[in-house]
């Protein structure tokens, strides 16, 4: 248990990382820096909007990762509205804009490859090293490169990036329900009583089966759905042994260490991320790292059971 908690305490700690080093005393800071720069021209508007521009001239350091023009005309077309009505909204802005903010200077070196890193904003994204890119995998599961980094000044540094990032707005019982294939896993949640603690704030990691998993759980156990949603003290048992309290992404998983679940049983990953269960059951991890607002989501293609 204490090595597979290894990620999620590093996930808690990336948020504090910093880099040795960095920009001159003589060199400017960070706002004044994206002033100089026609490209994020946007952006400096919307700090200034949102009232932050004295937060980035300040002693810092804080690393910022900068959109550009084209990824805020991008933002418009996602989100259907004029640049007006985004920055009227000044709420908003404001928590878009500090999603793009940590409070240290980390640099490309010691960017935390597949863990949690934590915003000023207070929520999470993850960084993967992709054909050599570094990709950013925001709240919402949307995808922005970093295509230049390391731009060291006075008061921090400036990672810039092609898509303005958006902090995760769905829980995780909202992102079962936004996909068809978790349908009966939200049935049996509702049907358990679990709603409520699925949806506070966390976090925790569940590992969701898939609708076509629970169909083969019904012809392993010879039931039928209305049996197995009816019988809750088994449906409680099943569900909270797919939940673990903390948010663990996949790299924080450590191959054959017994992981403690909600329901109190323990299963084990291996490296090639097949889950045993209590019952010597194995379950293939089909996704991971689907991020919410209070916790992770891997998507698994079989039930898996505790011990009897």
């Amino acid at each position: 248990m204490i090595r597979w908690l290894k990620g999620l305490v590093l996930a808690g700690t990336v948020g504090l990382l910093a880099a040795c080093g960095g920009g001159d005393e003589n060199d400017p800071d960070l706002m004044a820096e994206l002033r100089s720069d026609p490209q994020f021209s946007l952006l400096t508007e919307a700090v200034d909007t949102a009232g932050l521009a004295g937060t980035l001239s300040g002693p810092g350091p804080l690393t910022v990762f900068a959109p550009t023009n084209a990824a805020f005309a991008a933002l418009l077309t996602e989100l259907g509205v004029t640049k007006d009505q985004l920055f009227a909204d000044r709420t908003l802005l404001n928590t878009v804009l500090t999603y793009h903010v940590l409070p240290s200077r980390v640099e490309r070196a010691v960017v935390p490859l597949g863990l949690a890193v934590t915003t000023v904003q207070g929520g999470i994204f993850k960084v993967d090293q992709r054909n050599g890119a570094l990709v950013i995998t925001d709240g919402r599961n949307r995808t922005a490169t970093i295509t230049a980094t390391d731009r060291m000044l006075r008061n921090g540094l400036i990672h810039t990036i092609d898509r303005v990032l958006l902090p995760a707005n769905l829980d995780i019982v909202q992102t079962a329900q936004a996909l068809p294939q978790f349908s009966i896993l939200v049935d049996a949640v509702v049907a358990a009583g679990l709603v409520d603690a699925l949806k506070a704030p966390g976090p925790l990691t569940v590992f969701a089966p898939t609708n076509d998993a629970f169909a083969a759980l019904l012809a392993e156990l010879g039931v039928t759905a209305d049996q197995l949603l009816a019988d809750t003290p088994l449906l409680t048992q099943v569900l909270t042994y797919h939940v673990v309290a903390g948010r663990v992404l996949a790299t924080g998983i450590v191959p054959g260490a017994p992981v403690t679940t909600l329901q109190g049983a323990t299963f084990t990953v291996g490296a090639d991320l097949r889950i045993t269960d209590g019952r010597l059951r194995s379950a293939g991890i089909v996704a991971t790292d689907v991020l919410t607002s209070n916790g992770v989501v891997h998507v698994i293609d079989r039930v898996i059971l505790p011990p009897q």
